[in-house]
């Protein structure tokens, strides 16, 4: 993986996904030179205690916003002593959340020079959202990875 080659580590922060994204992480033999583990933290609360977002970014812009997906990764980043971190927050379904729809989701991403985060609206039942949730967070990070490389060949 790109990691292993850039002698770098990924951690995972996930609600909605479940451990989804590190399970597909960690299905890559010798993901274990890049990963370093993760937060399944699907109750608010754990939010908080156990991936680091701070209580009033939750009091104010609740689980399922980008302020809670950057701190997520960024949380769960500086917790695990990872270079990089990905987190999924949002609905799976089939029930509406705090006046979000099914389907909508936010996936951060955290790395050396800090974090952001992009909203996702995906269709169909909780299987379907929970599996592009997966795949697009992997695509972020892909991404995130390959804008860090182009800004290092820059300097």
């Amino acid at each position: 993986s790109v990691l292993v080659g850039r002698g770098q580590s990924v951690a995972t922060a996930e609600s909605l996904t479940g451990g989804l994204i590190g399970a597909a992480l960690t299905s890559v033999p010798g993901s274990s030179a890049a990963y370093r583990g993760g937060v399944v933290a699907y109750a608010t609360d754990l939010k908080h205690t156990l991936a680091g977002v701070p209580s009033g970014v939750l009091a104010a812009f609740g689980p399922v916003s980008e302020q809670t997906a950057v701190a997520l990764a960024t949380g769960v980043r500086d917790a695990a002593g990872a270079d990089w971190a990905v987190s999924a927050t949002g609905v799976a379904g089939p029930d509406p959340q705090d006046g979000h729809e099914p389907g909508e989701v936010w996936l951060g991403v955290a790395g050396p020079s800090g974090g952001r985060a992009r909203r996702y609206r995906f269709d169909g039942g909780r299987d379907e959202v929970r599996a592009a949730a997966v795949a697009a967070a992997l695509s972020l990070l892909a991404g995130a990875l390959d804008l860090e490389a182009g800004s290092r060949e820059q300097r």
